[in-house]
């Protein structure tokens, strides 16, 4: 059996208040080429299909799309729900739609339910493990402990290891939305962190943090047992064991994954289990590029061509703030949405006391101390001390005749 792994699609999401719509419908698109070029025969969606618990219409209507041409490309579908969805509305006439090979997965008490999908060796059991929040689940095992995430997916893992120890130990595969760290052992309890030997799945900042303190991070053991186990939430792709990956987003969205490949696992089952695991790249319909330097060289180096049709994060050097340097950027890059200020030279300042500053000092020469303080050592311009020279000699003027 060929299974395409892929995950955190969010769609709905904003790019720095540009829509995604278009460009995740492109890459959507292009993974049901892939099905059909690889002949895939089961896709799987580990969580976190919409960016908000209320989409949009137009966001349902990207989904639609994606699912059918999926459908269309000749592979089932199975999804879970993660930590954005509401479970409810993704998963509503979930039961309809699993007649058509399209298996939603939103229920907490699902988990031990496989969908069972047969290929010439006999079946395959697709366990989906939606987000579970402590908090809420609780109450539907209450002879368990269940404070952390780490104990919630602990008991759901052994009670999918004892289905399939039930059904003669037949092939498995394990749909979870968490956030694993690469730490056999660790409990997620409070002196664990995603510092603590979790490089694998790091982070970037777009991942609202399902985390407090450390108590809901996952350790890779808890998922022993299945063939393969196919991760959600983590936005970039990680190998955490051979068995056990985080395939990413299919789109950019944060300037933190612009040096992250987009794309998904293709995964091999064979008579015995898993065979090969291998990455397929997305297109990127439009890149990232994070440009540093002064305003002057970004606007005339000959090499940032290659940038002008990508969204573009600039951090400018200048020793000051240029005046209207977005402007100046997007007369370039068109696609720049965010500046940031960080420049080279850090004038250092006197810890001198105000009046000390002040002292034997012309109206002139505290202007300009003032602009030299708050413009980082850059005093006024020529045209700007002109400027004030006048102010001055207009103000003293108008105290001479009061």
């Amino acid at each position: 059996m060929r299974i395409l792994h892929t995950s955190d699609w969010h769609i709905g999401r904003t790019f720095h208040g540009h829509s995604t719509l278009a460009n995740l419908g492109t890459v959507l698109d292009a993974l049901a080429d892939i099905v059909r070029a690889k002949s895939v025969d089961v896709v799987v969606v580990s969580g976190d299909i919409f960016d908000s618990a209320t989409p949009a219409r137009e966001a349902f209507d990207v989904l639609s799309r994606a699912i059918r041409q999926i459908r269309d490309a000749g592979a089932s579908v199975v999804i879970t729900s993660g930590n954005h969805d509401s479970a409810t509305r993704l998963g509503f006439q979930s039961e309809w739609a699993g007649l058509a090979g399209i298996h939603v997965i939103t229920r907490p008490e699902q988990f031990d339910e496989p969908v069972v999908i047969d290929d010439e060796y006999g079946p395959v059991l697709f366990y989906g493990i939606p987000y579970l929040e402590p908090a809420l689940v609780r109450h539907l095992f209450p002879e368990v402990e269940m404070r952390r995430h780490s104990q919630v997916l602990g008991y759901a893992m052994q009670r999918i290891r004892d289905d399939i120890a039930r059904r003669d130990g037949a092939r498995s595969v394990v749909l979870s939305h968490a956030f694993v760290v690469n730490v056999p052992g660790a409990d997620g309890g409070a002196g664990a962190s995603a510092g603590s030997g979790a490089s694998a799945s790091e982070a970037s900042d777009v991942e609202r943090d399902i985390t407090a303190g450390g108590l809901d991070l996952v350790s890779v053991d808890v998922f022993d047992g299945p063939d393969y186990v196919a991760l959600g939430h983590i936005h970039g792709r990680s190998t955490l064991t051979p068995a056990i990956r985080y395939s990413g987003a299919p789109l950019h969205y944060s300037f933190g994954e612009a040096a992250k490949p987009r794309g998904a696992w293709l995964v091999d089952l064979d008579a015995a289990g898993l065979d090969t695991v291998e990455w397929v790249d997305l297109p990127v319909p439009r890149p990232l590029s994070i440009l540093t330097g002064e305003l002057h060289e970004l606007l005339a180096d000959p090499a940032l061509t290659r940038a002008e049709g990508d969204f573009v994060s600039v951090v400018l050097t200048d020793q000051a703030r240029p005046n209207d340097g977005m402007r100046r950027i997007q007369s370039r890059f068109p696609y720049a949405v965010a500046l940031t200020h960080q420049p080279a030279i850090v004038a250092e300042h006197a810890a001198a006391s105000y009046a000390e500053r002040l002292h034997a000092r012309s109206d002139n020469e505290v202007i300009a101390g003032f602009l030299e303080f708050v413009r980082n050592g850059v005093g006024p311009s020529d045209d700007e001390a002109e400027l004030i020279v006048e102010i001055i000699a207009e103000q003293a003027g108008r105290e001479s005749t009061a």
